[in-house]
C-alpha cells in the first residue's frame, strides 16, 4: 500500500478501538495487492482504487469488530472476495471464519489468500446457503452469521436461522437504514429474532454512511 492508505486504514482501525499490529498490516497490504492483480483479469469487485478499498472493503470489514464480543464462530453469506470475514479473520485469528459465495471465481480468489496469508480455521465454500447439502453439512453450527449490504433484511434473517445455534447472532451490514428496514419485516421473523440494536456511523474520512443492524435468535 501507498503510505497515505497504509495510515488511513491504521488511524482508520483505531476509530473502531482496532490497535493494528504490523504483521496485520503487511497482511492487509499482501491482500490488496493481489486483490488488484486478480480484479485485472477477473472482476472481483467494482471498487478500483487503492484508497477505495481500504475505505470501502478493509475499513468497512472491521467496523464489525466492536459487535464479535461473543460471536467464536461466524457464517460470512455471500462473501464475495472475503469481506468481510478474511479482514477480521486477520485481526481475530481464534474467530473460526466460513466464507460462502455462489460465484466460483470469488471462492477461488478467496481460497488464494487463506493459503497466501497461511490463514487457518477459515474456510471458504461455493454454493448457496439455501442449497440442502450446504443447509446439511453447516446446520447449528455458527455464534453468528453476516451479510454486507444483503438486499432483503427479511430474507437474510430467514436463511441465517438455520445455522446459528440457540441465542446466535445475525449481524447486517448496511448502507445508511432507517425504520422502514426494520417495519418491513414479517410478523414470523419478528417472533423468531429481537432486535439487539442499530449501529449507524460514517467510514473513517469519509462522508460514507453506514450501519449495522443486531438481531438474536430466539429459543
Amino acid at each position: 500500500m501507498e503510505k497515505e492508505n497504509r495510515d488511513l486504514l491504521i488511524k482508520g482501525a483505531l476509530n473502531f478501538g482496532i490497535q493494528l499490529e504490523d504483521w496485520m498490516v503487511e497482511a492487509f497490504d499482501l491482500f490488496l495487492k493481489e486483490l488488484c492483480k486478480w480484479n485485472e483479469k477477473i472482476n472481483l469487485t467494482s471498487i478500483r482504487t487503492e484508497k477505495e478499498m481500504v475505505l470501502k472493503h478493509l475499513l468497512d470489514s472491521l467496523s464489525v469488530a466492536p459487535h464479535l464480543s461473543k460471536i467464536s464462530s461466524l457464517l460470512d453469506i455471500g462473501s464475495g472476495a472475503g469481506f468481510p470475514g478474511i479482514p477480521l479473520k486477520i485481526i481475530q485469528p481464534s474467530l473460526d471464519v466460513t466464507l460462502i459465495d455462489s460465484v466460483q471465481k470469488k471462492v477461488d480468489f478467496q481460497r488464494h489468500i487463506i493459503r497466501t496469508l497461511g490463514l487457518k480455521g477459515i474456510t471458504a465454500i461455493h454454493g448457496r446457503i439455501q442449497n440442502r447439502e450446504i443447509l446439511e453439512r453447516l446446520e447449528g453450527r455458527f455464534d453468528g452469521t453476516i451479510a454486507r449490504a444483503f438486499s432483503d433484511l427479511d430474507t437474510l434473517l430467514l436463511r441465517s436461522s438455520p445455522f446459528l445455534r440457540r441465542g446466535g447472532v445475525v449481524l447486517a451490514m448496511r448502507g445508511k437504514t432507517s425504520d422502514e428496514d426494520l417495519e418491513r419485516l414479517q410478523p414470523s421473523t419478528k417472533v423468531r429474532y429481537r432486535l439487539i440494536k442499530t449501529a449507524t456511523f460514517l467510514l473513517p474520512f469519509s462522508s460514507i454512511k453506514r450501519s449495522i443492524i443486531l438481531f438474536e435468535s430466539q429459543p
